[in-house]
């Protein structure tokens, strides 16, 4: 165990592999085997986590609860990115499966996101309007299929997906009911100023991912001229309080709106082999001490 934090409440704080380097997208890095992060996530003090990519944890929902609970650690839920735009039935049957398994497994969250049915986050096709209204309505009904298993369905904005830009988030948030996973990376590498956002929309914040972003970099994956997975290789996610995202107004903004759902510590990293856990646990440390200073001043102040 290392040393201890200082106390985050009134903050909801949770883990996710990524954060380690653990990724869904084939050939994206070196994975960590399951013990080695969960045991890094304990040894931190954090008491819940995402789920990780499908299959990277146990598919049996007691088995994985088990797991877990092996560790201290809660299940949050899990990211599920699903291609909306086309096969709607195809998406709801993957969505149906994964509902039930996040249920049975005691999660809270499921996370959704609108792929474009390629490999990886490096390129994408604009949709049409057809395309664009068959997202939306696929979007609906996962979201009434993971209601009904009583969970609570979040649509991320993602670099590489279908809802990215700025343009894409507002008409999103003007199209659809669904709530959304507000991912202060992703959102700031897509256009989108988080911060800004929680303050227009906070009744539409159902989950948030927190993330610190080099705008620098940020701005070239922006404008085309590198691709994501090489900037996440250079080191486009920091930890918390040391690149460009506001984190402390973004929590503030959040927490007087009313939020007080997780806040996840997930800084998208990629392993070289032979790389051990060592630096994304310090990254992950390091993020967890700014959120303790936020969180100080949250329980000093009366909302």
């Amino acid at each position: 165990m290392t040393e201890p934090l200082h106390p985050l409440r009134p903050l909801r704080i949770a883990a996710a592999p990524i954060s380690w380097g653990v990724c869904e997208v084939p050939g994206w890095g070196h994975v960590l085997d399951p013990a080695t992060v969960l045991a890094q996530i304990s040894g931190l003090g954090l008491s819940a986590t995402e789920f990780g990519p499908p299959g990277y944890l146990p598919d049996d929902p007691l088995e994985l609860r088990k797991t877990l609970r092996d560790y201290g650690i809660a299940p949050v839920g899990g990211f599920l990115a699903l291609t909306l735009h086309r096969e709607p039935s195809r998406a709801l049957d993957i969505a149906r499966s994964a509902a039930a398994r996040f249920e049975a497994a005691g999660a809270e969250v499921l996370v959704l996101a609108a792929a474009t049915g390629e490999h990886g986050y490096d390129a994408r096709t604009p949709l049409d309007d057809r395309e664009w209204r068959t997202l939306l309505d696929t979007a609906a009904a996962v979201g009434d299929i993971v209601v009904e298993h009583g969970l609570r369905p979040v649509l991320h904005p993602h670099v590489g997906t279908h809802v990215e830009t700025s343009a894409e988030v507002e008409r999103f948030l003007a199209d659809s009911d669904l709530d959304l996973c507000l991912d202060t990376g992703h959102l700031l590498i897509g256009g989108t100023d988080p911060v800004e956002l929680a303050r227009r929309h906070p009744d539409r914040i159902g989950h948030i991912h927190l993330k610190d972003v080099r705008e620098a970099m940020a701005a070239e994956v922006r404008g085309g001229t590198v691709e994501y997975s090489e900037a996440v290789r250079h080191g486009l996610y920091v930890p918390l309080g040391a690149g460009d995202v506001d984190i402390t107004a973004l929590v503030r903004e959040a927490h007087a709106g009313g939020y007080r759902g997780w806040y996840v510590i997930e800084q998208d990293t990629a392993l070289r082999p032979g790389e051990t856990a060592e630096v994304p646990t310090a990254a992950a440390r390091r993020s967890l001490r700014h959120l303790a200073e936020i969180a100080a001043g949250l329980a000093s102040v009366r909302i």
